[in-house]
Formats: structure tokens, C-alpha cells, sequence
């Protein structure tokens, strides 16, 4: 299965590099269109056949995990971001999630804080967090300290108590648990904005809005759109604890199965379709589960049924989305894995391989017994010797290199930019 898995990954990767020109040209023109997001990851599955972004995250943790050696891409990233969103910008408050005692969130807080101070900005950090009531130490994971202080507003202005009165906030906190009263209606630069968060955002809108990029990206390099985009439906009305819209649930998962089956026989396709069924907001990998049959979702226990109800802040969960499974056989070592791609405006700065030993090749390895392998690819050239204009060139086309196979590393990641790029258009899209 990997030797054909390989095979289909060559011919799928080797029309990217083809179409290279035409991809870099539609992108420029795209980006002048829609003004993408500060920052996001997204995670990629890659059967092969077939390869798509499975999800779009607004608010990324996870900057830690990023190789070091693509720092250089990093800074020029988040300096041309800023200069974007807030053109006089020279300070940034930047506000986390809540739970302090995640020491491996807060190694990402400290990496994204290097990386803005590299930049050239003043950075810090502003806690929500009801306990962090002056300025407290914390220790990260990998024993860096992080300083954080009550966020303090002034009118409609956030800032710290000794005055601190930055120009941009930027949030990595998702708002799952809604919108605190202190960022509502703030007049500074607030990016992501407020309406991006998990409060009001739904993943089936992201898609939808993927959908129309997909339609479009695959016309412009001939393709089925099919092999970039999975078939998705909403269901609401749920209440896994009651069992209420169990049924209707049942008949998406089946509708969805039979046009998953329909596409696999059209294309000769050998594997079993699955869809994944997943909360419409939210993260962390909460409210997930593989599914083959529509028997499935009928006969949940009690412990499955209690594990779908609530995803992070107790947040019970009556909408989901329902997509299409795409198999990743993606592999490091024995592990089965898939690729995250990260980004800071219009650029890719990096990824990993998200890797679960413990999970198979048709499940959800956001999970227990995850472990994250940073990307590794030879940097062209030194960045810090290259103008924004070169930096472009370098991130987007330069990473591909046509004496290479189309499997080499070098090229694989750059057709994991092109993907994870095509959400975060498609992310831009749904914001506006």
C-alpha cells in the first residue's frame, strides 16, 4: 500500500511543480483580492490520490514545534504582517489562552514572542486569566520563563498597568468560551478579529468558502477538485447525552458514505470510505470520531456519546461537521502522520508532522500519544540577507526544486504550502 501510495503522490505532486508559474501567479492575484489572516495552521491529510486541508486554525499554539532553522522565514513573516495590520506598529500585546499550567502552550507563547521580538517589536504579554492578578513568572516546558500581566483597559483602549499602550493586540486565544467584555469594542488593531474566534466561527462555513477556492484553484492546474477538497454536510439539533438527532445524524453520515463510495468507484479506488464526525467550533482535537457506517453513529456508548457532547470550557456540542475521511498515509518511522503547515500572512514559515503511534491510518491523531516532528528541509539561501521581494520568491517558489523528484522533501513541502495555503485563502474569504 505505501509503494502505491507513493506512486500516487508523485503524479499528484508532479503536477504542482508543472504548474508552478501559474499556481505562484494565482496566488498574487488572489492576495490582492483578500487580505489574508495574521497567522494559521492548518492541518493536511495525504492518501495519495488525494490531499486536502482538514482544518483551518485561526488561533495557532503550536509555533514551539516549528524547526529553528526556519526562524529567518519566521521574523520577515511577521514583519511584513504587522506592518500590514498597523503600518506605525513598534509594540504588540499579545494575549493567550487561560490555562497557564499547559507548560507546552506556554513554550508556544514564548516561541511566538521571539519570533515578533525578532521582528523588532516590543512584546507583552497580556493574561484573561482571573488568577494572574499582577505580573507572574512562568516556567515553560523547556524551562524559558514567560512573564504575564493582567490585561488592563483604559476607555476602549487594552493595555498594562504601568502604561503599556501597544498599537496592535494580537490574540492566541480561540474564545471558545465566548467574548469577555474587556475585547469587546476596542479601538485598536485587534487581529485575529473577535468574529474569527469559536464563539461565532463554524468549520462548515470555513469549507464552504473552501469549496469556491478549490473549484477554482483546480480549474486553473486541471484538475478534479475532487482531489484537493472533501465532501462535507452540517448536522444540528444534537444532543449526544439524550441521543436527540441521532437519526438525522445517522442519515448524513450515510448520504455522505455513498457519494465517498460513488467517487472511489469512479476513480478505481480500493479503500473504504469514512467520514469524520467533529464539532462545528472548536479544537484541540475534542469531539472527534471516525466513522464507517451509519450503524455506527446508532450504537455510540455511553463512553463515545459522553466524549462527542463536550469539546473544550464545557461547551456542549448540538452542531457538527460531517467530512469526508481522507486516509493519510503519510508515514515517519512506523507511525502513521500528517502534515501541519504554518503561516503568517501570505507566507509559510514552517510546519511539522503531527505523529501518533497509537492511532491508524483513518483516525483522528489529534489525540493522546501525539508527539510533533518539526519539518526539515536546507534553508536556499540565508534570509537575512534577502529584501522582502526575494524573501516572496524564496517561500513560495524557491522551496520547489524541478532536479528533484517530485517525493523529495524539498518539493513535498513546498505542495503542503500550496495546500495549506488554499485554506488560508479560503480563511480569508470567510472573514470578510
Amino acid at each position: 500500500m505505501f509503494d502505491q501510495f507513493e506512486q500516487h503522490a508523485a503524479v499528484f505532486q508532479q503536477v504542482i511543480l508543472d504548474k508552478q508559474s501559474e499556481i505562484e501567479a494565482w496566488f498574487r492575484t488572489k492576495w490582492q483580492q483578500h487580505r489574508p489572516p495574521f497567522y494559521g495552521s492548518v492541518d493536511l491529510r495525504n492518501a495519495g490520490y488525494k490531499m486536502s486541508s482538514i482544518d483551518m486554525n485561526l488561533f495557532p499554539g503550536g509555533f514551539n514545534n516549528i524547526n529553528a532553522d526556519f526562524l529567518a522565514a519566521a521574523v520577515l513573516a511577521a514583519q511584513d504582517a504587522v506592518e500590514r495590520a498597523c503600518p506605525t506598529a513598534k509594540s504588540i500585546l499579545l494575549i493567550p489562552e487561560n490555562h497557564t499550567r499547559n507548560t507546552f502552550y506556554l513554550q508556544n507563547v514564548y516561541a511566538l514572542s521571539k519570533i515578533l521580538e525578532s521582528a523588532g517589536f516590543v512584546v507583552r504579554i497580556g493574561s484573561l486569566n482571573a488568577e494572574v492578578t499582577e505580573a507572574t513568572a512562568f516556567t515553560t516546558a523547556l524551562c524559558d520563563e514567560l512573564v504575564l500581566e493582567p490585561v488592563v483597559r483604559t476607555g476602549n483602549r487594552l493595555g498594562l498597568a504601568d502604561g503599556f499602550n501597544p498599537c496592535l493586540v494580537l490574540l492566541n486565544n480561540d474564545l471558545s468560551g465566548g467574548v469577555p467584555e474587556i475585547l469587546q469594542n476596542i479601538e485598536q488593531v485587534m487581529l485575529p478579529p473577535i468574529k474569527g474566534g469559536w464563539t461565532t466561527r463554524r468549520k462548515t462555513q470555513h469549507f464552504a468558502a473552501y469549496n469556491q477556492v478549490a473549484d477554482e484553484f483546480a480549474a486553473v492546474i486541471g484538475i478534479d477538485a475532487w482531489d484537493i477538497n472533501p465532501y462535507f454536510e452540517q448536522a444540528n439539533g444534537l444532543n449526544f447525552h439524550e441521543r436527540e438527532g441521532e437519526d438525522q445524524l445517522a442519515d448524513v453520515v450515510q448520504r455522505l458514505l455513498d457519494k465517498i463510495q460513488a467517487k472511489y468507484d469512479e476513480k478505481g479506488i480500493t479503500d473504504t470510505p469514512f467520514v469524520i464526525v467533529k464539532a462545528d467550533a472548536g479544537t484541540y482535537g475534542m469531539g472527534v470520531m471516525s466513522v464507517k457506517s451509519a450503524e455506527e453513529v446508532r450504537k455510540l456508548n455511553r463512553k463515545n456519546r459522553n466524549k462527542m457532547a463536550v469539546i473544550k470550557e464545557g461547551l456542549e456540542v448540538s452542531e457538527v461537521i460531517v467530512q469526508e475521511g481522507i486516509y493519510t498515509y503519510e508515514k515517519v518511522g512506523e507511525a502513521v502522520s500528517e502534515p501541519v503547515v504554518y503561516m503568517m500572512d501570505r507566507f509559510v514559515i514552517g510546519g511539522f508532522y503531527r505523529v501518533n503511534e497509537a492511532r491508524g491510518m483513518d483516525e483522528n491523531l489529534n489525540a493522546t500519544g501525539m508527539r510533533f516532528i518539526p519539518m526539515d528541509q536546507e534553508v536556499p539561501y540565508q534570509c537575512e540577507d534577502a529584501d522582502k521581494r526575494h524573501f516572496e520568491q524564496w517561500q513560495n517558489v524557491g522551496v520547489a526544486d524541478h532536479s528533484l523528484p517530485a517525493t523529495a522533501e524539498r518539493n513535498r513541502l513546498y505542495v503542503y504550502g500550496v495546500m495549506a495555503r488554499l485554506s488560508l485563502l479560503a480563511a480569508a474569504i470567510e472573514l470578510e
